[in-house]
């Protein structure tokens, strides 16, 4: 990065300009996103200030608040001026937004559609940059009962075992499942690997008595349903 002149420090700007002291005398949403990643930081490094730094960073990552809710700590610390502890700030405030984003539509008790099992499962499968596959656990009535973490894979497969899989289903009395995989890369279309699986799945628990409810691929912008597609 080029070097800047003739910086001034944040502590030097019209009080206006400084970013607490516009969020006090303003309000929270006169601050652009720029100026809220400043207040997390505090402080910029030695050719940039807060904000600069902050818009830096946004602009690295397209503006999109969604993409920047996915980087590491490591990430965020290749940015001359970000250390652990300011990258933490960062990522520990975008996961307070993700999450109060989620509080704001209940999570549904009983599951009657493929939109309620994505709401009831998207607070805990986007923005990963991982694939995870987990089980959600209906009882009689289409009560969900709990859910369960089966696997982390790479960027784009995980492991589904169908001993674990059934081995909890039994241990709690569950009725019928859920399955769900998320796909980090956004594409919503199965694999043949996703379609062997389900089929596999859905084969066993006809042996078990254990309906399979629905697959569900989770993506950050929607989802698939394989019994909406009538997959299975």
């Amino acid at each position: 990065m080029e070097p800047y002149e003739n910086k001034i420090s944040i502590k030097n700007w019209a009080e206006d300009d400084r970013p607490r002291e516009k969020l006090s005398t303003q309000g929270r949403r006169s601050l652009s996103d720029a100026e809220l990643i400043a207040i997390l930081i505090a402080s910029g490094n030695r050719d940039e200030s807060a904000v600069e730094l902050s818009k830096r960073i946004l602009h690295h990552y397209g503006n999109d608040l969604q993409k920047m809710g996915k980087v590491s700590i490591a990430e965020l610390c290749k940015f001359k001026g970000i250390g652990e502890a300011k990258a933490i700030s960062i990522i520990a405030a975008l996961e307070l937004g993700r999450r109060r984003d989620e509080t704001e539509v209940k999570a549904p008790e009983i599951v009657t559609s493929s939109n309620a099992a994505w709401q009831y499962l998207k607070r805990y499968m986007v923005d990963l940059a991982h694939e995870e596959f987990w089980i959600v656990l209906i009882g009689r009535n289409n009560r969900i009962l709990g859910k369960e973490l089966i696997s982390k894979g790479g960027l784009s497969a995980t492991v589904a075992d169908p001993r674990i899989i059934f081995h909890l289903a039994i241990q709690h009395q569950a009725t019928s499942l859920i399955l769900a995989h998320n796909h980090p890369s956004g594409n919503k279309k199965p694999s043949q690997q996703d379609i062997d699986l389900t089929k596999k799945l859905y084969a066993a628990g006809k042996l078990l008595d254990i309906n399979i409810f629905d697959h569900i691929i989770v993506t950050d912008t929607g989802y698939f349903s394989f019994a909406d597609e009538g997959l299975f």
